[in-house]
């Protein structure tokens, strides 16, 4: 048992590790993060860590190198001070998206990065919705890897009317995603068939199963470009549903995303606070965000207390 409990954000997203701190009933733990002039990254912990149960809530997203190097020089300044533990707390794990040899030489820089958490002393990684739940594997620690749906499919009970309404896998590799929710919310299924032909670029082709007359909701693990997505809500559109909406967990809203979302037929897109929203995502009125802070504040709470958080995964 640990002695004491340390909650520390970098600068990725600290809106939500102030939030989680909240939910814990505490508040959120001094670590100034700053840059030398020349872009090297400096940090100082103001509180005493020693044995400690230390939780580091830092996303790896955009810049995603400059996030997680400050992720791993927070673990080496708590490591070199004692903590008696420490935890990364990812909301998202960048990189995931390279998992495996899609051709010949190109990394799997998953695991790498998997490899680079370990290396600099991470015990743990507590993480939501990875890209592929095999990631996991990469880790020669405990992985807990937390789901949203529970989340989601409360806002989205309250806030959209889905009778006579379906669930849609914008591709097939998102299927178990989208019947979870179908399943969750009572719903039927659709899958759309898209082929890629290049980096955030996808073409869809066809719908499997029922849009017609229903009201559609698009489900995705996260949104980067938004082409995949304002294409399937067109696709789904076109094919003769009343309404089309989307939900995600992680919002990357990269280059044109936010203006795509705009001027797509999309009613609503709900994501969560995993990425905090740019200023331009904030603003639009189609974007609405839930936050997953009471999720990762139960879940720092369960590995503190050494309790399940095998109940989490639902």
């Amino acid at each position: 048992m640990y002695s004491g409990i340390r909650i520390f954000s970098g600068n990725a997203n600290q809106p939500l590790g102030d939030r989680i701190a909240e939910h814990l009933g505490r508040r959120l733990d001094g670590a100034a993060v700053s840059k030398f002039s020349d872009g090297e990254i400096n940090v100082d912990i103001s509180e005493n860590v020693r044995g400690r149960d230390v939780f580091l809530v830092q996303p790896s997203c955009a810049p995603a190198n400059d996030h997680l190097m400050e992720l791993l020089i927070l673990c080496d300044a708590c490591k070199r001070a004692s903590a008696g533990r420490i935890t990364a707390v990812m909301p998202y794990y960048g990189y995931a998206r390279q998992d495996r040899k899609v051709r010949p030489r190109v990394p799997i820089t998953a695991r790498l990065v998997a490899d680079i958490l370990s290396t600099a002393g991470i015990e743990r990684v507590l993480t939501m919705e990875l890209h592929a739940g095999q990631i996991q594997g990469f880790f020669d620690m405990p992985v807990d890897n937390l789901y949203a749906s529970s989340l989601l499919c409360d806002h989205i009970e309250r806030k959209i009317d889905l009778s006579n309404g379906v669930v849609v896998s914008p591709d097939a590799g998102g299927v178990e995603r989208a019947r979870a929710f179908a399943k969750r919310l009572g719903l039927g299924l659709a899958i759309i068939d898209k082929r890629r032909s290049g980096p955030n670029v996808a073409e869809v082709m066809h719908i499997v199963g029922d849009v017609v007359g229903r009201r559609a909701l698009i489900v995705d693990d996260m949104i980067d470009t938004a082409g995949t997505l304002t294409k399937a809500a067109k696709a789904i559109a076109d094919a003769g549903a009343t309404s089309v909406a989307a939900v995600a967990t992680h919002p990357v809203l990269s280059g044109p995303a936010v203006q795509r979302i705009e001027d797509s037929v999309l009613s609503k897109v709900i994501v969560t606070d995993t990425i905090p929203l740019s200023a331009s995502a904030a603003s639009c009125a189609k974007i609405e965000t839930v936050s997953v802070a009471p999720l990762f504040a139960e879940a720092i709470r369960a590995i503190h207390h050494n309790d399940s958080v095998s109940r989490l995964f639902r």
